[in-house]
């Protein structure tokens, strides 16, 4: 049989640009069919716009639009319950702080549109992999730095002062009780990515109180990430999941088989005490014992757990996110994952 040389490159080439699109489209399922319809609810303005109104009348029309959130904020996050409501709205309405703060979040979040948007689609791949689950209200509020994205009952709340943008002023002002290393994640690209980590670590998957060890940890956590690679949109970066500077995620790649071995050679795998445990999976500037001049990446014991749980899904085709979300065994994941990267040079 002859070939034409000509036609059959322009083939191959059209072929490789199918299989490209073809690869980079099947990443995600199809999701369009799924009904998702997700308002985020300005209960920051709605608060604002009382400051200049009847206290009372202000109290009963938020606490019938919010419910128990408005409970929530005004005795959990911004008051306590030895105080009435309207003695904290007066405190709050009358505390410039909180009018500067505000004042600043509506000017970084005047449209949530966008991020609306990014949850939807993040939520259809959860009810895609998930169809019972039950999507909560989103409601956003300033706090003074009192808690993020706390989840409460029916309810997901966005605290938008704490995520201004890394060079906003307020964070300059409380580094003694948020560092730096902390706040400069504080960015409306992270919106998306913590509610989703909040949702599947509270709502979806709870830690459970036996798993003790460090191995454990990994696994749980490394479980954690993998599913927010399968429900958040594929241009949403490692670095936005994690929480690593671009800098910090080229270290751990650069090391990782080093940062294995270092695990391995220390026996930390089984290791259960838990003040050594968080070393390797709690938030800090770097991680002890790893890299030099402090110049590590901090938490590796997620960042590596991750990377296993990655390599035992790639090895195990068939298992399925609801099979990897529900298996408890940490040493199966372990085993399975065939997970040995390769050495580049000592950390």
């Amino acid at each position: 049989m002859k070939y034409n040389v000509k036609h059959l490159q322009i083939y191959l080439i059209f072929l490789c640009v199918v299989t490209f699109f073809s690869c980079k489209q099947g990443g995600k399922p199809n999701v369009d069919d799924i009904k998702v319809d997700i308002h985020i609810e300005r209960f920051d303005r709605d608060l604002y716009a009382g400051k200049h109104k009847n206290l009372v009348e202000t109290d009963l029309s938020l606490q019938k639009k919010y419910g128990f959130f408005y409970d929530d904020y005004i005795h959990r996050m911004v008051g306590d319950k030895s105080y009435t409501d309207q003695v904290i709205l007066s405190t709050l309405y009358k505390d410039k702080a909180y009018t500067d703060l505000n004042t600043e979040a509506d000017s970084v979040f005047r449209d949530m549109a966008p991020i609306e948007k990014d949850l939807n689609q993040t939520f259809k791949y959860i009810k895609y992999y998930y169809p019972k689950i039950k999507i909560p209200r989103f409601i956003t509020f300033v706090s003074g730095f009192s808690v993020q994205t706390p989840i409460g009952d029916g309810y997901m709340g966005i605290g938008l002062d704490m995520f201004l943008g890394k060079n906003s002023k307020f964070y300059r002002a409380i580094i003694e009780s948020v560092p730096l290393y902390l706040s400069r994640r504080f960015t409306p690209d992270y919106v998306v990515p913590r509610l989703t980590e909040t949702f599947a670590r509270e709502e979806m998957f709870p830690q459970r109180d036996e798993d003790h060890s460090l191995l454990a940890k990994m696994v749980e956590n490394g479980k954690i990430l993998y599913f927010m690679d399968k429900v958040l949109a594929d241009e949403v970066p490692d670095t936005l999941k994690i929480g690593y500077t671009e800098k910090q995620l080229a270290w751990c790649k650069s090391f990782e088989g080093d940062i294995w071995a270092y695990l391995i050679e220390n026996k930390l795998l089984f290791e259960t005490d838990d003040q050594k445990i968080q070393m390797y999976v709690s938030e800090a500037p770097f991680t002890p014992g790893l890299g030099e001049k402090n110049e590590s990446a901090p938490k590796l014991g997620v960042w590596i757990g991750w990377q296993m749980v990655r390599k035992y899904m790639a090895e195990n085709p068939k298992v399925t996110l609801q099979e990897l979300m529900k298996e408890q065994d940490p040493q199966k994941i372990l085993n399975g994952a065939k997970y040995k990267p390769k050495m580049n040079s000592k950390v």
